[in-house]
């Protein structure tokens, strides 16, 4: 087989080598390079050859329009093949407008991709520590303070008295987020500050967040902390990357306003974002405030009542009497027998109509 091949390469050399044939030039030089390398390899004896038509893309898009002008001028006729170092250094200005060309393409990319490769760092980040459990314990206690110290500035106007402030709203928005209603008098209002309300708010969450701590456990709190967040984190994310696709996909029509759509997309992103981290910091409050664990004994009453046959019952106890059939007392009348009202007639053209 090795002295075969070994002729066959002899034979290959004594013809002069490989002989590359080309119809056309690539966009990029360095396609060119590798096949005008595949008749040289290694010292190889080898020729290459490209054929190209002042009408292909690469030339009509990217060349030269004067290369066709002075063509015309010199008299070329229509299908006479040309061969001048003009139209060769053209094609390699050509090939290299495009390789810039697709390098910007690839640089623009890049810069839209780096705003996700930035929100990617901060939420593996957060996962990557929740996942470790380093204080996670101390973070939902930051969280709840961030949490109520916007709610309260969300109603605790300074320029206001403190009497036209819109507790309902506020009760309704603590409510939802830790589960309670704060107490506040009417009669407190008219002294009221915005560091007592925050106060109020404060001192009462952190008092339910420990009791479910004593009545769980520090252990099996931090388990369901740590879930809580995952869960939420995961879920959130992917509906933010949805959300990012769809903004992604439009925002070049912002250049239509003259508008840069880079910088478009690196502020509604960045807002975007910013509210997924705040959504993300309710949703686990929310959840974490209103969660519940099953004692032992209603998960043992639970899985007896499961166990137990299914009885189908119909809402009263008693067994509902056989029903009889209707029995006749008197006699069938025909139709045509005289009718028993005793107008002489028969019954079908009487009573038996």
């Amino acid at each position: 087989m090795r002295s075969l091949t070994s002729q066959e390469y002899q034979k290959v050399i004594e013809a002069g080598g490989l002989h590359v044939l080309g119809t056309e030039r690539h966009e990029s030089r360095r396609i060119d390079n590798q096949l005008r390398g595949r008749s040289g390899r290694q010292g190889d004896p080898g020729t290459s050859r490209f054929y190209l038509s002042l009408e292909d893309d690469l030339l009509r898009i990217f060349g030269s329009q004067r290369i066709s002008g002075v063509m015309s001028r010199l008299g070329m006729e229509e299908g006479q093949p040309i061969e001048h170092s003009l139209i060769t250094r053209a094609i390699e200005n050509a090939q290299k407008r495009v390789e810039a060309h697709n390098f910007e393409i690839r640089k623009h990319l890049l810069e839209y991709d780096d705003v996700m490769n930035k929100q990617r760092e901060v939420i593996y980040g957060l996962r990557k520590q929740v996942l470790s459990q380093e204080g996670i314990a101390e973070g939902i206690q930051e969280t709840i303070e961030e949490l109520a110290d916007n709610l309260v500035d969300s109603i605790a106007d300074p320029k206001t008295y403190a009497e036209e402030w819109d507790y309902r709203r506020l009760s309704e928005s603590v409510m939802r987020l830790f589960a309670f209603v704060p107490e506040i008098r009417s009669e407190e209002t008219a002294e009221m500050t915005r560091e007592k309300l925050l106060e109020k708010v404060l001192t009462r969450a952190k008092e339910i967040y420990r009791k479910k701590e004593m009545e769980f456990g520090a252990d099996t709190l931090r388990h369901l902390e740590q879930v809580i967040q995952l869960q939420t984190i995961d879920s959130l994310w992917k509906e933010h990357l949805l959300a990012m696709d769809h903004l992604k996909e439009g925002i070049g029509l912002r250049g239509y306003g003259q508008r840069n759509p880079l910088q478009e997309y690196q502020k509604e992103g960045y807002a975007m974002f910013s509210e997924l981290v705040s959504n993300i910091k309710e949703e686990t409050i929310q959840k974490l405030f209103r969660v519940q664990i099953a004692r032992p004994e209603e998960v043992t009453r639970f899985e007896r009542a499961q166990k137990k046959p299914l009885v189908m019952s119909h809402g009263d106890e008693e067994v509902a009497e056989k029903a009889q059939p209707v029995k006749r007392e008197s006699k069938k009348i025909g139709r045509n027998d005289p009718c028993p009202c005793g107008s002489g007639k028969k019954y079908k053209k009487c009573h038996g109509r």
